[in-house]
């Protein structure tokens, strides 16, 4: 049985048609790290009965070929107690809630998640939430939001909706974006949760690189996706290269070798190295180390 990938490794979360069998079925080949069945926007209402029916097989198999299984459920206010009944049945790795303004709207997510553990068998707390964030009032409460529940592993930033609400024009570069990005990283990393970026929302291979790469600088280390191909691009851009881990290997020998002859700092290839430089690329190397070694246990 193959580990689960836990969550700070996992760098790719794609958004799947919650009642669109046939990709739904593919979507483990795409090579996303968490596959997101998805029964809000993707999922019109209609079609939420078909889709809720499918979550316990469906889930099943996800799980057997190696992926994070999670599910984004409606607003409780609206279809979300009844996803919840449904889903649960399924024990999904992760529950993510749209649309989060409010601290309470974790804390009623997480008292309906507890009641549906509690009568599926399922171990009590032990079903991790991901908050999604999309509107500028449940940006500036990230710290509430993301004190709200004990289960909280990390919170998603969306994209359209987000824009929509600022009155944004949506363009390629993501400009309009960059300030949300950058204070959302700074929320979660500051209440210690996993940050997950925002999707692309362009078919461009070129364009998602260029995104992610962007995202990487700005600290983050997992990306939403709503396009299966991106996949393999923002796991390749999210995971540390041997040319980036051979450099950080140069910098800890470095360091290490001037702490040795009991100096503060050294240089190397025209940079001064300190702490925060020799502790960056230790990290580096761990991470890449441990993405190597669950890439190889799922046999990607």
């Amino acid at each position: 049985m193959r580990s689960k990938r836990p969550a700070h490794l996992c760098r790719s979360w794609l958004f799947l048609e919650g009642a669109n069998e046939a990709v739904l079925q593919r979507a483990a080949a795409s090579g996303a790290d968490v596959l997101i069945h998805e029964l809000e926007d993707f999922t019109p209402p209609s079609l939420r009965p078909k889709a809720r029916a499918l979550a316990v097989d469906l889930y099943a198999g996800w799980r057997a070929q190696g992926v994070v299984v999670a599910v984004r459920v409606n607003p409780l206010a609206q279809d979300g107690m009844d996803d919840l009944a449904a889903v649960m049945r399924g024990r999904p790795d992760i529950v993510a809630l749209p649309k989060v303004a409010e601290p309470h709207h974790v804390a009623d997510l997480d008292t309906a998640v507890t009641r549906f553990e509690r009568n599926y068998g399922i171990a009590e707390g032990s079903t991790p939430l991901l908050p999604n964030i999309e509107f500028a009032r449940g940006l500036v409460q990230m710290p509430a939001i993301a004190a709200a529940s004990r289960r909280t592993i990390g919170c998603l930033l969306a994209s359209e909706d987000l824009a929509a609400d600022l009155g944004a024009e949506r363009g390629t570069d993501g400009l309009e974006l960059a300030y949300a990005r950058q204070r959302f990283i700074v929320e979660c990393r500051a209440a210690n949760i996993v940050a997950v970026d925002c999707p692309y929302t362009w078919s461009d291979a070129a364009g998602v690189e260029r995104d992610t790469v962007w995202a990487r600088r700005l600290g983050y280390a997992a990306k939403s996706l709503v396009d299966p191909a991106h996949a393999a691009i923002v796991n390749g851009v999210l995971t540390p290269s041997e040319e980036e881990l051979r450099q950080a290997k140069r910098i800890v020998a470095a360091f290490e070798a001037a702490r040795a002859q009991g100096l503060g700092r050294v240089e190397l290839d025209g940079s001064l190295l300190e702490v925060p430089t020799y502790s960056n690329a230790k990290r580096l190397i761990a991470r890449g180390e441990a993405l190597r070694a669950i890439d190889r246990d799922a046999g990607t």
